[in-house]
């Protein structure tokens, strides 16, 4: 069509997702995406929605990108599954030393920011938090670890991730999160009984 400009959909939401993960939902503007767009707002607004809406569809393509890494790490689980949990850790720390993308975790920095966020995003935000915890419990069943075992050791592990996004964003060194990882490695060992 004569007169329309045609941009690609896929490129606008990864623009949107860097600058979203960058400054946060609130220090976010219609005026900061249509720079990292290269949209002006008119067309945000009809091609991808209002910021909630935006928003959301970040945050989920974020978490279907990352969501597919970490169920490929965790796929040996049931065979190996300390070597599984090890590259769910390491997913999370080639993203983190990745120079083309912002420190820390777009989801965990959205579940911080829930008093600013619409109770619609603020939902999406923890739901993505509890995928976190079903894979790895999933992965920790397969491993052959009892129910409530792999329930806590779940949990745990979902929370030694999110802090590594933290401490990245507070300056860590790859040296500090690898130790991080590796001191939550070995206490893992005992209860799978240093499978894998």
């Amino acid at each position: 069509m004569a007169g329309k400009k045609r941009f690609d959909v896929a490129t606008a939401l990864d623009a949107a997702m860097i600058q979203f993960w960058r400054a946060g939902y609130a220090d976010t503007s219609v005026d900061d995406l249509s720079r990292a767009t290269g949209l002006n707002r008119s067309s945000i607004y009809s091609s991808l929605g209002d910021k909630d809406t935006l928003f959301t569809a970040c945050l989920e393509r974020y978490s279907t990108r990352y969501g597919a890494k970490y169920d490929a790490a965790l796929s040996c689980a049931a065979d190996r599954p300390l070597a599984a949990v090890r590259a769910f850790f390491d997913v999370t720390l080639e993203r983190i030393a990745d120079p083309g993308l912002p420190d820390g975790c777009l989801v965990a920095q959205t579940v911080m920011a829930t008093p600013v966020l619409s109770v619609g995003v603020a939902a999406r935000a923890r739901e993505a938090i509890g995928f976190q915890h079903t894979r790895l419990c999933g992965a920790l069943k397969a491993g052959r670890l009892s129910d409530e075992a792999a329930a806590s050791y779940a949990i745990h592990l979902a929370a030694v991730n999110q802090s590594l996004a933290v401490m990245s964003r507070a300056g860590a060194g790859a040296e500090q999160l690898r130790g991080i990882v590796d001191v939550t490695l070995d206490a893992l060992a005992g209860p799978l009984g240093a499978r894998g």
